[in-house]
């Protein structure tokens, strides 16, 4: 530690805060929170607890600046916001959290749906989850429209039926868009399959029970047997939850496994006494000690508008247990209780999301090593340079040479990194020429890897010999010489010279500087890697092109009207519902619609008298042109 940062260390001041350790480029490092501002950091500095004394950390530490506030829970509140602020190497973060899905209450709107998300904001609605498996709270979500009928239409539809739609007919609605629907029952219905959702089946059956009777004692037979189907269906759908506890209410319970640096976390949500889900994170590289891991993740995982339960349970005691509970009470508006409990059940709930996390460790290494193994058996097989733990593969895509497009997906140890995907569109080539699509993709693509100097460790494309000569040209030219390059084609016949050792498989592997193809073991896992990498660049290039013949298709013969804009091209639609209607309507018409003036009405009109179509289909695929066709996103993108 330099002698100018001690000084400063001595002249903290002991009072409740936030920390900020620099590293040499002034980057933030690491945040942490104190009651006493000036006795922790020199904790850190100097190894007088080594409980926190954490020796990779101080190691760093080249400055530090400090937050004074007034007590600590201001304290733990702006820690979590400068950590989503600066994202600091070294602290615990959730990286993965939106990968889960949440059930979302739209308690904002005047008629409420149920949408799933993975995106958890502070907007005024109400959240559930995460949810660990899709597939679950898929199913469930189903059955709860099933038996509570409520809306699913976005708000666009919902204010433009003229009638109710197929959702009503078939009782998975109210119909609220149209019809008279009482808002305290509709409210009611939504509750209703908040609670079922939510696991908790008993109070739900209990008030249908009650409704029931009451339905029946006043002679409205036909309501008590809705309610009466209701009770059935839900008690149906509870028969599936095996695992129970004796204590009945809203818990989470929080479970951590390490090895070194390597920890698992583990949440278990118990909802009404019942183990609805879990959830999991993983954290390499990570000394700190099990507090500061396990305060970081409690502190992060309840930010937001994520469901806050009437209890937590911790596998170890915090210094700041009770100010968490303060803070989640607030937001509750309800007792909310974080213990890390010693005996009794709770305890056993505790170990069983400690076993859930050791677990979860084992598979995660377990899945990690096989990664290992295949990474390493295809460097083997293809004799390449560097382990290919990070693979770029390219694929082009056309009809008839139109709109040709151009997909890079992209494995880091043998799973997609989605967000390093990218696509193109071909801009200097006509027609159907693959080799030429290929070459202006990849020029592109590692001209600025050479700017940012991020390089794979294996370049593939999707294509034989000629597809690799122009990436083997590319390279050249850009004077790249550290990547390794492949080429992976089906075979397409059995006539070649290696008839009989190609029947083993039909995919081809071709390398630089080797006249006849690598030929993998149909079995093995290496070709299955190489399959997956490039079915996938397959996909997101179709994909892509979909989408630009799509909004090919609906492009609006509004948009070559001089005059016409993107907001009044929607006003148009909106106002006449059909592109047919405006090219029928009179100048004075046109006017009527807000932001039209005579101008551009009597251009509208004069270009739709001399538009002539040159067939009965076309103008017929014109005519269907509706507003409802014409995506939202047509505004943001024009």
């Amino acid at each position: 530690m330099s002698v100018q940062l001690e000084d400063k260390v001595k002249t903290l001041p002991s009072k409740p805060g936030v920390y900020l350790f620099k590293d040499e480029s002034g980057s933030v490092a690491y945040v942490g929170k104190a009651q006493n501002l000036r006795s922790r950091v020199q904790q850190y500095m100097r190894g007088g607890d080594g409980r926190v004394q954490i020796p990779f950390l101080v190691d760093k530490v080249r400055d530090l600046d400090v937050v004074v506030t007034r007590n600590e829970k201001e304290a733990l509140l702006l820690e979590i916001t400068l950590i989503q602020k600066h994202k600091p190497r070294y602290n615990v973060r959730l990286k993965d959290d939106k990968s889960y899905w949440h059930l979302k209450v739209t308690t904002t709107e005047e008629w409420p749906r149920l949408l799933l998300t993975r995106q958890v904001r502070k907007d005024g609605n109400k959240y559930l989850g995460p949810f660990h498996s899709s597939v679950a709270i898929k199913q469930t979500l189903d059955t709860s429209r099933t038996v509570f009928p409520v809306r699913t239409c976005s708000n666009t539809v919902f204010k433009n039926r003229s009638r109710p739609c197929i959702e009503y007919q078939i009782n998975r609605c109210l119909g609220p868009c149209t019809l008279a629907v009482d808002p305290e029952e509709y409210r009611r219905q939504v509750d209703n399959a908040v609670l079922l959702l939510q696991g908790k089946n008993k109070s739900l059956v209990d008030t249908l029970n009650t409704r029931m009777w009451e339905a029946s004692q006043a002679e409205r037979y036909e309501e008590a047997a809705r309610f009466r189907d209701q009770i059935r269906s839900i008690e149906k759908t509870a028969l599936s939850q095996h695992v129970s506890t004796p204590l009945g209410n809203d818990q989470d319970v929080f479970g951590i496994y390490r090895e070194g640096g390597t920890v698992e976390g583990q949440v278990l949500f118990i909802r009404a006494g019942k183990l609805q889900g879990n959830i999991g994170y993983s954290f390499d590289d990570n000394e700190l000690p099990d507090e500061r891991v396990l305060g970081e993740i409690l502190t992060q995982f309840y930010y937001g508008a994520r469901f806050v339960p009437d209890e937590i349970l911790l596998p170890v005691p915090l210094e700041d247990m009770q100010i968490r509970s303060e803070i989640l009470t607030e937001r509750k508006n309800k007792k909310v209780m974080v213990s890390a409990p010693k005996r009794g059940d709770k305890v056993r709930l505790v170990e069983m999301a400690t076993e859930n996390a050791n677990q979860s460790f084992t598979e995660k290494r377990q899945t990690r090593e096989q990664r290992e193994k295949t990474i390493e058996s295809l460097r083997r097989a293809l004799r390449l340079t560097n382990a290919p733990k990070r693979i770029e593969c390219f694929d082009i895509s056309n009809i008839q040479g139109k709109m040709s497009v151009a997909s890079m997906v992209v494995f880091d140890e043998g799973e997609p990194v989605k967000g390093s995907y990218r696509r193109y569109r071909i801009k200097t080539v006509e027609g159907a020429d693959d080799f030429a699509s290929m070459y202006e993709v990849l020029t592109r693509r590692y001209k600025r890897a050479v700017e940012d100097n991020a390089f794979p460790d294996l370049l593939m494309v999707d294509g034989g010999k000629g597809q690799l000569g122009v990436a083997m040209a590319v390279l050249k030219e850009l004077d790249i010489n550290t990547v390794d390059m492949i080429g992976l084609a089906k075979m397409r016949t059995k006539s070649d010279a290696f008839e009989e050792e190609v029947q083993h498989s039909s995919e081809r592997v071709f390398l630089p500087g080797r006249k006849n193809p690598v030929v993998l073991a149909r079995n093995s896992t290496a070709l299955f890697l190489l399959q997956r990498i490039r079915d996938e660049a397959h996909r997101f290039a179709i994909t892509y092109h979909r989408q630009l013949r799509s909004k090919d298709q609906f492009q609006s013969t509004l948009e070559n009207i001089p005059g016409v804009g993107p907001v009044t091209r929607n006003a148009l639609l909106r106002h006449f519902g059909s592109l047919k209607k405006i090219k029928t309507g009179s100048v004075e018409e046109l006017q009527k619609v807000a932001g039209v003036t005579r101008k551009v009405a009597e251009s509208v009109v004069a270009f739709y008298k001399e538009d002539k179509p040159a067939s009965r289909k076309e103008n017929g695929d014109r005519d269907r042109e509706t507003y409802r066709l014409r995506p939202r996103q047509d505004m943001a993108q024009s």
